[in-house]
């Protein structure tokens, strides 16, 4: 119920702020996106302050009105408070309180005091909640909301914000582990991404796909078992998968490191981690280009993880940074080689094959990855061919999953979870779950949505190394390798051929059948064969 009641009320703060936004004319504009997200990070840690202050105090809880007795608390006792906080909540003065600003909101030069309270509290909370760039800048954790509208309209608006965002309190919710974009991300994109286009997909990763990939990297009895370990996502994106295998791990048995070119994916993931339990982690996100200048590193050497999770984009034109990538700094991490720029269609070049072998090169000896690929990687020739010549010679394939199409409602593009595992000496287990799965309509796309039990039909099949029948097969690194280094499962299925015990006489009947059969279509080809040729026969050249 709590979880119902969060989700409706979540859903009526973002229309709310939407409808704001319009009024103020920035309904669709690229800043409404980053006003709506703010806004909600800003009511997150302040119910979160309230949430995780009245468990430290006991008075504050008890008390009718728990501002008041904030405020009645001496200097010290605040400070000892700030003190004990979690290091997943930030640090909060009365004058940054939402009820403060709520009861100030007739002053003059509202707007100011809103944006000036926003930067406080970013500076205060500099060094837990900062991302910083790759090349050292710090993205602070709030910027000037009012400025996106017109000057005589931003006392209105910020009224207006502080209005929405009064009305309840997200307190009971930080009492459960919650993906926050399972319900306003999903929720956000529906406005954002209308037109089928990759901002969707360069954010957000299917669930059903993220649990597949979480479940098969962390089995069920490793579950809570394993720890002190490194995650890893060099496209993260919103951090889906990452969210995933941090809970499927624990949030405090591991640690996350991310790294995504885009500013926007970047706030969006420092708010998942935040609402997952992983502040922690944020000074380990970086918003840069991992392909040209890959961040974590141990000393001169890029630093290896213990479990990546990837949905790298599958294609982008880098033709502008293509002789950069082919040369001599990056030979050893692009051991396959860089796609060649084609004379037409930049937009189409594979920069996934890159991802890829950047993940194969950034993972421990003994470390497991799981990466999104699109389907045709699994036969095609070239680099795809070396990388995963590679894989098998090397023996670090635990296998792949063949989902099925339109998984991703955004895309057409058949997808492949390719699962690494360098420790993974015996067999190699391949999925094709490709009959599997609802279609359905989602906007104006088709969209395939498996079912609980189908993805623990495919988790089950992997994990337990399992050959069912039309669904997965397990065969060796030397059954691959003889195939060409095919990774469809398809071609490894056996050819069945069923057999029926029949009598003499039910034999006898079936090809006295089957002779009468053929000597009416005999007849029938001979009538045809002679129609044809007297039709022939009558053409004449004029």
């Amino acid at each position: 119920m709590v979880e119902q009641d969060f989700q409706s009320k979540t859903k009526q703060l973002i229309d709310d702020l939407k409808s704001t936004c319009a009024r103020n004319g920035l309904g669709n504009d690229a800043s409404e996106f980053k006003i709506i997200t703010q806004v909600f990070l800003y009511k997150l840690l302040n119910d979160k302050f309230t949430y995780e202050t009245k468990q430290i105090e006991p008075k504050l809880a008890s008390s009718d009105n728990w501002e008041q007795a904030f405020v009645a608390l001496s200097d010290d006792e605040r400070e000892m408070l700030a003190m004990q906080l979690p290091a997943d909540a930030a640090e909060l003065k009365q004058e940054h309180f939402i009820s403060t600003l709520f009861a100030k909101q007739n002053e003059a030069d509202f707007a100011k005091l809103f944006d000036d309270t926003l930067r406080d509290i970013s500076m205060l909370n500099s060094d837990t909640f900062s991302v910083m760039t790759d090349s050292g800048e710090k993205v602070a954790l709030f910027e000037p909301i009012s400025e996106y509208v017109t000057v005589n309209k931003r006392d209105d608006f910020c009224r207006a914000i502080i209005n929405s965002i009064a009305e309840f309190s997200f307190e009971r919710i930080f009492i459960q582990k919650y993906d926050f974009y399972a319900v306003i991300f999903e929720y956000l994109i529906k406005d954002y991404n209308s037109n089928s286009g990759g901002k969707y997909a360069e954010y957000y990763t299917p669930h059903a796909v993220a649990r597949i990939m979480a479940n098969i990297l962390v089995p069920e009895e490793q579950q809570g078992k394993v720890s002190n370990v490194s995650c890893y996502d060099p496209s993260a994106g919103s951090g889906t998968l990452l969210m995933n295998v941090a809970h499927a791990i624990g949030e405090s048995r591991c640690s996350i490191f991310t790294q995504d070119i885009s500013k926007k994916s970047s706030n969006l993931l420092r708010l998942n981690l935040i609402l997952n339990n992983l502040v922690h982690s944020i000074p380990n996100v970086i918003e840069g280009d991992t392909m040209r200048h890959p961040h974590h590193k141990e000393g001169a050497s890029l630093k290896q993880f213990d479990y990546i999770v990837s949905n790298p984009p599958f294609k982008l034109d880098f033709s502008e940074i293509h002789e950069e990538l082919s040369g001599k700094e990056h030979q050893k991490r692009f051991f396959a080689g860089v796609p060649k720029v084609p004379a037409k269609a930049k937009d189409k070049m594979a920069i996934y094959q890159l991802f890829l072998q950047h993940i194969i090169h950034s993972l421990k000896a003994n470390g497991k990855a799981a990466v999104v690929v699109p389907t045709g990687f699994i036969t095609a020739k070239s680099i795809d061919l070396k990388i995963r010549k590679h894989l098998i010679d090397n023996k670090m394939l635990a296998g792949v999953v063949s989902m099925p199409s339109n998984i991703f409602a955004t895309t057409g593009t058949n997808v492949s979870i390719l699962f690494i595992d360098a420790s993974n000496k015996g067999d190699v287990v391949l999925v094709d779950a490709s009959s599997l799965g609802t279609k359905i309509k989602e906007g104006k796309n088709q969209k395939t949505v498996l079912s609980s039990s189908e993805e623990k039909q495919i988790i089950d099949a992997f994990n337990n190394s399992k050959s069912v029948d039309d669904l997965s097969v397990v065969v060796s690194y030397e059954d691959i390798a003889a195939k060409n280094y095919s990774l469809s499962a398809g071609q490894y299925f056996d050819v069945k051929v069923e057999y029926t015990d029949i009598t003499e006489e039910e034999f006898k009947e079936k090809m006295t059948s089957y002779s009468s059969s053929l000597e009416v279509l005999f007849s029938q080809s001979d009538l045809l064969e002679a129609q044809i040729k007297k039709g022939l026969k009558g053409l004449r050249y004029e």
